[in-house]
């Protein structure tokens, strides 16, 4: 398949789960982000992760807020040009979250910078996802530029989609690269590599 005929099956299959996705009734969708949160909760990654990279919700994705507890230190990104630079927020932060560029919610720019180092997860919006770990995303290239990253190779990224949107496959470019995992409100589906971590 060439790269045009990604980009056209890529752009499809987007807008055909954004409309599945954005016509959930608010209660299914409130049951389904708390299945996929509980999800997480019971997975031993999880609990001992002390640096958890995430995303607030836009456009009826999985909502993660239940998690967002001060136990742990959590990272939101802010899109800069054409990269995601990850802030430290938390419930009793007194900088006010802003609504960036394309219309995401992000912390605010002098919120404290997170450093590489000390992330043990990172909890990737997507989507789909499909069961080799491939993502599709909005097409802006933030989430694959970060992830082909050989500083990000080592870091568990796990890829947060609803059931319905973890597919057989997804078109794929030569520069994807696959997820460590996906959880969904089915249940949390680990490479072989985070299977013998847990």
């Amino acid at each position: 398949m060439d790269s045009t005929d990604s980009k056209a099956n890529k752009a499809t299959l987007r807008r055909s789960l954004l409309k599945a996705r954005q016509g959930l009734p608010e209660a299914v969708w409130r049951h389904k982000s708390d299945r996929l949160c509980a999800h997480l909760q019971a997975w031993p990654l999880f609990s001992r992760a002390r640096t958890v990279l995430a995303y607030f919700s836009f456009r009826q994705e999985p909502d993660l807020s239940p998690l967002f507890s001060s136990d742990r230190r959590w990272g939101f990104p802010r899109c800069v040009d054409k990269a995601l630079h990850w802030h430290q927020w938390s419930p009793e932060q007194r900088l006010p979250l802003q609504t960036g560029s394309y219309g995401i919610v992000e912390p605010h720019p002098e919120a404290p910078m997170l450093d590489l180092a000390d992330v043990d997860l990172l909890l990737v919006p997507a989507i789909a996802c499909d069961v080799r770990g491939y993502r599709l995303g909005y097409g802006g290239g933030f989430y694959d530029r970060l992830l082909s990253s050989p500083a990000w190779a080592r870091k568990p990224a796990i890829g947060i989609v609803f059931e319905f949107a973890r597919l057989p496959s997804v078109p794929i470019d030569p520069w994807d690269r696959p997820l460590k995992g996906i959880c969904t409100e089915a249940g949390l589906f680990l490479s072989e590599e985070l299977t013998e971590k847990a």
